[in-house]
């Protein structure tokens, strides 16, 4: 919860450097500043055609950097995560090691390619597909040990995934914008 600027105290003094003086740091301030997520990222979304309850957020940042999580409408987050595995089938996910600039021995995904399991409360399993064609670059630990930080946006997600340069446009074109994805769920 944001405190309004005048519930603090604070005197302001005029200060000058070099003969010039220095602009007010109240006067700068921006109360509803958007937050890192919404100034750098585009949302994507990924609604499974035969099951519109598990749709996966996917932002997209504009040096290809996809991250991959749950959109906050999944069946999964109203039923309670109990955890998340990144062990799908012959592979953990948790082991891919990358290096460089082109992050060379990161995993090849395809759309379709299971990222991790979430168990819910109910014992009811659900897939988080990596809905991006391009390397696995990592996964985020940090949802094993806290299961519920997969609801904040920017900090919950599952996995970064970076595309090929010339799969990007078909990339955005196949994925619902933030707008599309709205008005599909508000025709639900």
């Amino acid at each position: 919860m944001m405190t309004a600027l005048a519930d603090y105290w604070y005197e302001e003094e005029t200060q000058e450097i070099c003969g010039i003086k220095v602009p007010s740091i109240v006067n700068d301030f921006i109360e509803h500043q958007p937050s890192i997520v919404d100034r750098f990222y585009t949302k994507l979304y990924n609604v499974p055609p035969n099951k519109p309850d598990e749709p996966q957020q996917i932002l997209f940042h504009s040096n290809r950097i996809c991250l991959v999580g749950l959109a906050k409408e999944h069946v999964a987050f109203e039923k309670g995560i109990r955890s998340v595995s990144f062990e799908v089938g012959k592979f953990d996910r948790s082991e891919n090691k990358v290096s460089g600039r082109k992050k060379s021995g990161g995993m090849i995904l395809q759309a379709d390619s299971t990222l991790a399991l979430v168990t819910c409360v109910d014992d009811s399993v659900y897939k988080v597909r990596s809905c991006v064609q391009g390397k696995l670059v990592e996964v985020n630990d940090r949802i094993v040990n806290d299961p519920a930080m997969m609801q904040l946006s920017g900090e919950g997600y599952v996995a970064i995934v970076m595309p090929k340069l010339e799969h990007c446009d078909a990339l955005k074109e196949r994925l619902l914008s933030e707008d599309a994805y709205h008005k599909m769920r508000e025709n639900k």
